[in-house]
């Protein structure tokens, strides 16, 4: 008598396919999100006044009462800050057949189009959270090596060095990013991102971009030679003696540089953070410097849990506890409460007075509409439709602070290693 074997019965098998579909890869957008609800300005397409009172005024000295000449006076000086805002977009395209193969239960444990929905509002803020770190020029990408592409064929590899200050943390899979040479003045091309090694630092790019090289940036994708895209956290937070803020020259008006530490490549100590909120003092007086969060990467909350570590005693209770050597979530930094994104800058501490920042907007974040319709069929190439389908989800605003010297931060530290 003949052996059936399992061969011969598979066809009739049932597949199992998990009802839980993991995510292998983040969304945080806890920065933008803190400032988004923040003083928000509605402007139109004309650029936003922000008025600065920069110098005190009055003629304070000595004089002889006794006939003497009192001189003249003198008043404070007020100036503006001007502003406007930038366009984000983020398109989001399926085509028919993924949407028919997963719209029942039946079908597929994960249903396309509502899932499309649901999760592409926050992939396009965890991209604006990304676009907080720059420093204005749509930089997401520096300290390039460059290299033919291993995983395609015509493509750029791009490895970034270990103690650059984000790695490729600021670019997403999928994404389409802009190649410039290193003075940003030129803009060589787009490519789109088809390989991420977070951990190694690593992206390349599809097509290769003719002329790209070792040094090259990689820029938001949709700006010009020598781009100007959000003004980020580096932006406003910097005591640069060069350049322009908000329509200031820098070297002229040391008024609206913010407070800064340099650690010159050193590990973060103590008087560190007191000197760097000591200097806000320093420039606003006792009664305004205000408060502050220190907003960190947790590599630089690891560097001060250690200096606690190295002074704390454990206390044994009679009983059975837990042995946990490590802080909570409640540190503090000189009375400054703790925040950490795995975005910041891994070199830096910035104390974020959320009081002197906002947005100018224009366009509050959502779905570009044409007479109501928010999801647009796709042409295909004989002028006739495709079987794709796109929405997208579009924005215009931008970030400002109304105080450059309650602004504090501290750089260049050394990163922890292993980070």
């Amino acid at each position: 008598m003949a052996v059936v074997s399992e061969t011969q019965v598979v066809a009739n098998e049932l597949e199992r396919v998990s009802p839980k579909v993991p995510t292998l890869f983040d969304r945080d957008d806890v920065f933008y999100s803190t400032i988004e609800k923040r003083n928000v300005e509605v402007i139109s397409a004309r650029d936003m006044r922000i008025p600065l009172e920069l110098e005190p005024g009055g003629n304070f000295g000595h004089y002889d009462p006794d006939g003497g000449d009192l001189g003249r006076g003198d008043g404070p000086k007020f100036d503006k800050a001007v502003i406007n805002t930038v366009h984000f977009k983020m398109g989001v395209e399926w085509t028919k057949k993924a949407e028919w193969a997963t719209d029942d239960s039946r079908k597929a444990v994960l249903n396309t189009f509502r899932h499309l929905l649901a999760k592409s509002m926050p992939e396009f803020r965890r991209q604006v959270d990304s676009a907080c770190m720059t420093a204005g020029d749509g930089v997401v990408v520096t300290n390039t090596t460059r290299a033919a592409s291993t995983v395609i064929a015509g493509g750029d590899k791009w490895t970034i060095a270990a103690t650059d200050a984000w790695g490729v943390r600021l670019v997403r899979k999928n994404q389409t990013v802009a190649v410039y040479d290193t003075t940003l003045a030129t803009k060589r091309g787009e490519a789109k991102v088809v390989f991420y090694d977070l951990e190694n630092r690593v992206i390349e790019t599809y097509p290769a971009i003719t002329g790209a090289t070792t040094g090259d940036k990689l820029v938001l994708s949709g700006l010009p030679a020598s781009p100007t895209g959000l003004l980020g956290v580096p932006y406003h937070h910097s005591n640069a003696s060069s350049g322009t803020w908000l329509g200031f020259n820098r070297a002229n008006v040391p008024e609206i540089r913010a407070n800064a530490v340099n650690a010159a490549s050193s590990a973060l100590s103590l008087p560190f953070v007191r000197l760097a909120l000591n200097k806000v003092g320093n420039r606003v007086g006792l009664d305004q410097m205000g408060k502050v969060t220190a907003w960190t990467h947790p590599c630089q909350k690891q560097a001060y849990e250690e200096l606690g570590q190295m002074v704390s005693i454990i206390q044994k209770q009679p009983k059975g506890d837990a042995l946990d050597m490590y802080f909570g979530d409640n540190l503090q930094m000189a009375g400054a409460p703790v925040r950490v994104s795995f975005s910041w800058d891994k070199t830096r501490i910035d104390f974020v007075n959320t009081d002197i920042w906002g947005r100018a907007e224009l366009k509050p974040a959502g779905f570009y509409e044409v007479d109501g319709q928010k999801i647009f069929p796709i042409r295909g190439a004989s002028g006739g439709l495709a079987s794709s389908m796109i929405f997208y989800l579009v924005a215009s605003f931008n970030l400002f602070i109304n105080n450059p010297a309650l602004a504090s931060y501290i750089y260049g530290l050394t990163i922890p290693s292993g980070y």
